[in-house]
């Protein structure tokens, strides 16, 4: 070994207060385990004597509850960013304990480089291998790792023996050069290589090794119901109609695919498709319907930042290794989301909207325009970039008592100038070439849930008028209004 080797606490230790940690993983997958574990038993020790330990967490998106929610019950962090899914982290961020700032994911890893985020002290990075000389064999994950051993004062690796050779090859490791240096990225086709297997690491910068042997926790997901069904199937009909128009090339485009049960969906109903060819992959995570997808030959080939996938799923890849090994590739975030790589190879974007408004635009990450859920995370990457730029989210919330679609959405993520298509259980709005009125008329006709139409209707019936944007500022937040006030949305009463 070419590094010492340490204990987690001994590791944990090397962290003082008011430093900034950058961990390494995304989508709560190949992140530190053993190490933030000690982190905040180190923090609850060192508050337990009076006195103060915090840092500042900087990672490449989710990184679950080995992470957050270890540190946040232990009082140890004092800001996050930028992607975050966790319960109790999220509490804390309501409640204004931790300060959090929301960015999008291809600019995390270069706002890190440009010093914009002060000093990174300590990096703590998961491996699943060291080579001879010394560089890092990645996990299940990439996210802003490679960023993050260049630009730390002190490296800590967790090398987890429960991935050990079994991931050697699959990562492609490029980072771009910073302004005025930059080049293009030479990527032309999904299954391009452009980098490294490794991550390069400055050995000076090594404190330590800590050895695991630890999977990612990923849970299964929820079965599928009627809704999300009917919003796969709605997406591969919107689909299929394009493709056959010839507005989709023959030899059908890349997919990227938000995370979740409504991605699952759309993945699953795409690939059940018999008019559509079997078609590539490039997104930020891989979840559990690809590698099912991948093994009928319905996707022949994936790129993507992450694999988010449950043990039984991740087996079954480990089964097929041999095969799909060259089928996967595991990229930098900032590579998998970059703007320049999205419009060149034509990305169909479907992600997952809180809300939307009947303009289009698309509310993903604030409860009642207040209360953060988890962060934008590459959803906006996407939608600005995509060849098509497609949302989907449920019509109610709630059991009913709150509508998806409301007049005017709490907070804007992605503007209706990003938002081509909007997809719910009841049916398509394509706002492609529409006006306000237009679009307002076709989302509220095509996918509202009846129980809501006439409120919406009856809202812009207010609003018309010599205008280009129908809109009433007396009665644009009267549905978030009532639901504050009554518990449910179709109490609204329009003033």
């Amino acid at each position: 070994m070419k590094y010492p080797i340490l204990s987690a606490e001994e590791a944990a230790a090397l962290i003082i207060d008011g430093q900034t940690v950058g961990i390494g993983g995304f989508s709560s997958v190949g992140t530190p385990k053993a190490v933030p574990a000690a982190l905040a038993q180190h923090a609850e020790t060192l508050h337990n004597e009076g006195k103060p330990f915090k840092i500042g967490l900087i990672t490449g998106g989710a990184t679950g509850n080995q992470v957050d929610s270890a540190l946040t019950e232990a009082h140890a962090v004092a800001f996050r960013t930028p992607f975050q899914s966790n319960k109790e982290m999220r509490n804390a961020i309501n409640s204004g304990e931790v300060q959090y700032f929301d960015l999008h994911l291809s600019q995390i890893g270069q706002d890190v480089r440009y010093g914009f985020l002060g000093k990174i002290d300590v990096a703590i990075i998961e491996a699943s291998g060291i080579t001879p000389e010394g560089d890092l064999i990645l996990s299940t994950s990439v996210g802003i790792s490679p960023t993050l051993t260049c630009v730390a004062d002190k490296i800590i690796i967790e090398l987890n023996e429960a991935h050990a050779g079994k991931l050697t090859g699959m990562h492609d490791i490029f980072v771009l050069d910073n302004p005025p240096y930059r080049r293009e990225i030479p990527i032309y086709k999904v299954n391009d290589r452009t980098g490294s297997i490794s991550v390069k690491v400055d050995s000076k910068k090594v404190a330590g090794v800590v050895l695991t042997n630890e999977r990612d926790q990923i849970a299964a997901f929820t079965p599928l119901n009627e809704t999300t069904r009917q919003i796969g199937q709605n997406v591969a009909d919107f689909l299929v109609k394009e493709y056959r128009q010839g507005a989709i090339p023959k030899e059908f485009l890349p997919l990227q695919s938000g995370v979740g049960n409504i991605a699952n969906a759309v993945l699953g109903a795409l690939g059940g498709d018999p008019h559509l060819p079997a078609f590539s992959m490039y997104t930020e995570v891989i979840q559990n319907s690809v590698i099912d997808l991948m093994l009928e030959e319905r996707i022949r080939f994936v790129a993507g930042s992450s694999l988010t996938l449950s043990d039984d799923k991740l087996d079954l890849l480990y089964e097929h290794i041999g095969e799909m090994k060259d089928r996967v590739l595991l990229r930098p975030q900032e590579i998998t989301n970059h703007p320049e790589v999205i419009r060149r190879l034509g990305i169909i974007a479907v992600n997952t909207a809180l809300e939307a408004d009947i303009f289009g635009n698309v509310n993903s990450t604030h409860v009642s325009g207040s209360k953060m859920m988890n962060g934008i995370g590459g959803s906006g990457d996407f939608a600005r970039n995509a060849y098509l730029s497609i949302f989907t989210t449920p019509s109610t919330a709630k059991g009913g008592l709150i509508s998806s679609i409301v007049p005017q959405v709490s907070h804007v993520d992605s503007t209706e100038h990003d938002v081509r298509i909007l997809v719910t259980e009841q049916g398509v709005a394509d706002l492609r070439g529409k006006s306000p009125l237009q679009r307002a008329r076709l989302i509220i006709e095509n996918c509202a849930h009846p129980d809501y139409k006439e409120l919406l209707w009856d809202y812009l019936k207010l609003s018309e008028g010599h205008c280009h944007t129908p809109m009433s500022l007396r009665n644009a937040f009267q549905m978030h209004l009532a639901f504050a006030e009554t518990g449910d949305m179709r109490n609204t009463k329009y003033v």
